[in-house]
C-alpha cells in the first residue's frame, strides 16, 4: 500500500489500534472508524507456548510483551502518517491466562494458559471441599483446571514461596497494560473467564476467595471494557509518541472479541468458532442470568452476557491426525469426497481432555473399528466428524437461548484447512451456517470495543461484519450422523471411566443404555 493510499483509508474520521493477543501469535492491527482493517497496517510475532510432560502450557511473560512491542513497531510503521489519527487502543487476549506479579509489577510465574493440566488434582481436592453447583451457578464456571481456582490451589501446594511473595495475580492482557501504562484495571468480560467473578453482582466473588485464602486487593480491581486505563509510561510513549495520547482500555477475553467482530452480539446469531479448540457462544443483555448446567456464562461488559460451551478439542485433532497419519497433501479433497460415516469408524476426539459439557480433564482420545482396510483418510474424516458431533451436543444445550430464527455464524483458522467441515457440522446440527468473511474476528472485536467507548460508532449491534458462504444441511445426511453421534456417545460412557482412571460405569446402566 503506497503512502497516497494510505492517507485515503479511514478518510472520515480517527482510528484505532487493535491488540490481539493468541495462544500463538500476537498482532497490532490498525482499523477506521467503520471496523474495516486498514490495509498493510498489520504487525505480527509468532511463539509458542511452553509445553512440559506434566501437561503444562506456558509461557514467558516479560517475552510475550516484548513480541507485542515489536509487533506494534511494525504496525506503526507501516502505517506511516496515518498513526497519528490513532485515538484509541483495543484489546483482545486469550482468556483464563494466570500469572503472579511482585510488588513492582513485575512477573514472578510464567503465564499459565488455560491448557495448562497440571491443577487436575487440585480441582479435583476443592470439588470435595465446595458445592459445585453453587459454585457454577454464581461464577458462570466449573471446577476445572482451566479455570483460577484449581491452579491457584495447585501453585499454593507447589509453590509456596512464589505464592507468598505474590502481591497480586493476574492475567496476561492486565500485565501487559500494566507494563504499557501503569494501570491494574481488570475488566469485568476478562475477570468473569476466571471462575473467581459472581456473575450475578459482577464483583470477585467473596466466598471462593475465603476458600483459597485471598482478599479482593490480591486481584486487579474490577473496571468496565469502556473504562480507559491510564495513558502510555514515558518510556513507552517515548517509543511510540503517535500512541502517547490515545486511550487504552482494559484487554477483553478473545473469545467475546470474536463475537463482537463477527457480529455476534445479539442472541440472533450464534458464533461458532474451530481454532486450536472449539467453541459456540451466544450474547444476551439482560440484568441477571439463570446459567445453565453444563455450560459456562462469562460477561462482555457489565449489561451482557456471554453464554456458550466449550471444546477442548478442536483443529487440535485435525492437526494431530494430519501430522500423526502423515496425510497425502490432497487429503482435503480426499475427505470432502467420502460419504457420510461410510468409514465405520468411532473416534473419541479427547486429545486434550474434554471440557463442555463433562469437564473432564483426563479424558483420552480413542479410535474404535479398525479393520485391515481402513486407510488414513478415512480416520481423517471419522475426526472431523466427532468434532461436529460435540458440536451437535454443546448447540443443543445453546439452543434454547437464542432468538427465533437465529443464524449460526462459522469462523476459524481450521476452517481453511479442511473447507469440508463447516459442511459437515451443518449437517450434523440439522442447520444451516454462515461464514464468516471476516478474517481478523477477535481484532476487529478489539478495535469495535475500542471505537464504542470513543463513542466514534452507534454501537456494537450497529456495525454489521460481511458473511460468506451458507452451508445449507443435507437432509439425508442428519440420519446418518445422529446414528454415528449416539455410538459416539454409547463408546463415550463406556469407555472414558476407564481411559480417565475414573470409577468405570455399572453394568446394568450400559444395558439399560443400550
Amino acid at each position: 500500500m503506497g503512502e497516497k493510499d494510505k492517507q485515503t483509508a479511514g478518510q472520515d474520521g480517527p482510528l484505532v489500534l487493535a491488540l490481539d493477543a493468541g495462544t500463538s501469535s500476537v498482532r497490532a492491527m490498525l482499523f477506521d472508524r467503520q471496523g474495516h482493517a486498514v490495509k498493510d497496517c498489520t504487525g505480527q510475532k509468532h511463539y509458542r507456548m511452553n509445553l512440559t510432560p506434566d501437561g503444562g502450557a506456558e509461557a514467558d511473560a516479560a517475552e510475550l510483551v516484548e513480541h507485542m512491542a515489536a509487533a506494534i513497531d511494525d504496525a506503526l510503521e507501516q502505517a506511516g502518517p496515518l498513526a497519528k489519527r490513532i485515538a484509541g487502543v483495543g484489546v483482545s487476549c486469550f482468556w483464563h491466562s494466570l500469572l503472579a506479579v511482585d510488588g513492582a509489577g513485575r512477573a514472578l510465574t510464567p503465564v499459565y494458559s488455560w491448557a495448562d493440566g497440571r491443577s487436575a488434582d487440585a480441582a479435583d481436592q476443592l470439588r470435595v471441599e465446595v458445592d459445585e453447583g453453587a459454585v457454577h451457578d454464581r461464577t458462570g464456571c466449573v471446577i476445572h483446571a482451566s479455570y483460577w481456582p484449581a491452579k491457584l490451589r495447585w501453585l499454593q501446594g507447589t509453590q509456596a514461596q512464589v505464592v507468598k511473595r505474590a502481591a497480586r495475580w493476574c492475567g496476561f492482557g492486565e500485565y501487559l497494560l500494566g507494563r504499557f501504562t501503569g494501570g491494574d484495571g481488570c475488566s469485568v468480560a476478562m475477570a468473569s473467564g476466571t471462575g473467581l467473578l459472581n456473575q450475578h453482582t459482577a464483583d470477585w466473588d467473596q466466598p471462593m476467595l475465603d476458600l483459597l485464602g485471598l482478599r479482593p486487593d490480591h486481584l486487579p480491581p474490577l473496571v468496565d471494557r469502556d473504562e480507559a486505563l491510564p495513558r502510555l509510561t514515558d518510556e513507552w510513549a517515548g517509543r511510540w509518541p503517535a500512541l502517547a495520547e490515545a486511550a487504552w482500555y482494559p484487554a477483553v477475553g478473545d473469545g467475546v472479541c470474536n463475537n463482537v467482530g463477527s457480529g455476534c452480539v445479539t442472541p440472533t446469531r450464534l458464533a461458532l468458532s474451530i481454532g486450536t479448540s472449539g467453541v459456540m457462544r451466544v450474547v444476551i443483555a439482560t440484568k441477571d442470568v439463570e446459567i445453565p448446567p453444563k455450560l459456562w456464562c462469562y460477561r462482555l461488559d457489565r449489561r451482557r452476557f456471554v453464554l456458550g460451551g466449550a471444546l477442548s478439542n478442536g483443529g487440535v485433532v485435525a492437526d494431530w491426525l494430519h501430522t500423526t497419519l502423515r496425510l497425502p497433501d490432497d487429503a482435503a479433497e480426499q475427505v470432502a469426497a467420502q460419504r457420510p460415516d461410510s468409514h465405520g469408524l468411532t473416534v473419541l476426539p479427547y486429545l486434550a481432555g474434554q471440557r463442555t459439557p463433562d469437564w473432564n480433564p483426563r479424558s483420552r482420545a480413542s479410535i474404535l473399528g479398525l479393520t485391515l482396510d481402513t486407510t488414513p483418510v478415512a480416520i481423517a474424516r471419522a475426526g472431523l466428524e466427532a468434532v461436529a458431533y460435540r458440536f451437535a451436543l454443546v448447540h443443543e444445550l445453546l439452543r434454547p437461548l437464542a432468538a427465533d430464527g437465529y443464524q449460526i455464524i462459522v469462523s476459524g483458522g481450521a476452517i481453511a484447512h479442511w473447507p469440508v467441515w463447516p459442511q459437515i457440522i451443518a449437517d450434523a446440527i440439522g442447520r444451516p451456517l454462515v461464514a464468516s468473511a471476516e478474517p481478523e474476528a477477535s481484532a476487529r472485536g478489539a478495535a469495535l470495543l475500542a471505537l464504542d467507548a470513543l463513542d466514534l460508532i452507534p454501537g456494537l449491534e450497529d456495525t454489521p461484519a460481511p458473511l460468506g458462504e451458507t452451508y445449507t444441511p443435507d437432509e439425508r445426511n442428519y440420519p446418518i450422523y445422529q446414528r454415528a453421534r449416539a455410538r459416539l456417545e454409547h463408546f463415550h460412557d463406556l469407555l472414558q471411566p476407564e481411559l480417565s482412571g475414573a470409577t468405570p460405569p455399572k453394568t446394568e446402566h450400559l444395558a439399560a443404555k443400550n
